[in-house]
């Protein structure tokens, strides 16, 4: 009676363990909750426990790009968004993560100067949101994507107004030395 109670015992504790660790979708949802509340530093952790216990989750690496992104950290930003790419190629949010990254914060309070490359994401992220609300135009998410590729687009514009005053401020340089 002794042994049948001890397995049983066993048993129980060995199913209340398995029942109580969490997936990488838990962490995942729990990352995304956090950075909703602009807990950031949480988040990034929430999202490597997703990311340990599901190497190839794409969303994981993008959202991490995004808190710290978020944080100002762009080259750690870029290295998530390119994760992200790598698993997915057409993944449209990260294409455009990592061109703001590029950009720096997008309205030039912070200038990385890679506007060229940003532009190229910009564009790659517009192209995978043009395919997609062509592919299902009467898609739930159709929406979603119109408004993103307006933002990428949006991005993309300033991206390209920032190069141009770069371009014009080396020109000017330039003149003043010769």
């Amino acid at each position: 009676m002794r042994l049948i109670c001890a397995v049983l015992i066993l048993l129980l504790a060995l199913m209340t363990s398995a029942q109580c660790q969490q997936t990488a979708e838990d962490w995942f949802n729990k990352g995304v909750a956090l950075g909703i509340q602009g807990k950031y530093e949480e988040a990034i952790k929430a999202y490597e426990e997703a990311i340990k216990l599901d190497p190839k989750h794409a969303l994981a690496w993008n959202n991490k790009g995004v808190a710290l992104y978020n944080q100002g950290k762009y080259d750690e930003a870029i290295k998530c968004f390119d994760e992200a790419l790598r698993l997915d190629p057409k993944y449209a949010l990260a294409w455009a993560g990592k061109g703001n990254a590029l950009n720096g914060k997008g309205l030039a309070l912070h200038d990385q100067g890679k506007y060229e490359e940003a532009i190229k994401c910009f564009d790659e992220a517009i192209k995978t949101y043009d395919e997609a609300i062509r592919l299902d135009p009467k898609s739930k998410y159709a929406w979603a994507w119109a408004a993103g590729r307006d933002i990428a687009l949006n991005c993309k514009s300033i991206a390209l107004k920032a190069l141009g005053r770069t371009i014009e401020s080396n020109a000017d340089s330039a003149k003043a030395k010769s």
